[in-house]
């Protein structure tokens, strides 16, 4: 049960990441257009991000981890897209008026909107590892298994946002999507936690 679980949860985390990844291009379209250069900044923000939250999420993994703990990865990262939610359309204004190169604009908005929020995310990934793990043994095939798993989901989460979503409902719409989907991914993880331990 708990495999299906951990396996369920990074599904969902792979395929949020990308779909706030590509709402990135929406948000900040409108300001700076839709150029090589935003997509840069994007993608190197959130390649940033996730790099310091896997090292940030491997490390906290070595600290007792429990599925308690991985739940409130879940419930912060959720939390975390509330600035994204609220607030993206005033921060892009103020990033707009005071940097005018498309470059350095782009990437100082991405930076400010996407840069706590996927770096929570990215903890997921090494947790959900240190989780399904039990001997060093199958350790290679366990990580491989649950990264295939989180890619499939990232990849579903492109086609469907990139294909559908973004034609079907508002960008905040959306998010606030993403946002119940880390707040019962948090909830379900914690509930076992407590199940368990019955």
């Amino acid at each position: 049960m708990l495999k299906t679980l951990i396996l369920l949860l990074a599904f969902c985390a792979g395929f949020s990441i990308m779909t706030v990844e590509l709402l990135g291009g929406r948000i900040l379209a409108p300001y700076f257009g839709g150029s090589i250069y935003v997509w840069g900044s994007i993608i190197t923000v959130f390649m940033l991000a996730l790099s310091i939250g896997y090292l940030a999420g491997g490390k906290l993994s070595t600290q007792s981890p429990n599925t308690r703990k991985y739940g409130s990865l879940f419930i912060f990262s959720g939390l975390a897209l509330f600035p994204l939610i609220l607030f993206s359309e005033s921060i892009m204004q103020w990033v707009f008026l005071q940097i005018e190169d498309p470059r350095f604009g782009s990437l100082t908005g991405a930076m400010l909107l996407f840069f706590i929020p996927t770096t929570l995310m990215g903890m997921i990934a090494p947790y959900s590892v240190r989780l399904l793990i039990e001997s060093t043994e199958n350790s290679g095939q366990t990580a491989g298994f649950l990264y295939f798993v989180s890619t499939i989901g990232s990849a579903l989460g492109t086609i469907m946002t990139s294909f559908y979503f973004v034609l079907w409902f508002e960008i905040n719409t959306i998010l606030w999507v993403v946002f119940a989907v880390f707040m019962l991914a948090g909830g379900l993880a914690t509930g076992y936690y407590y199940y368990d331990k019955k």
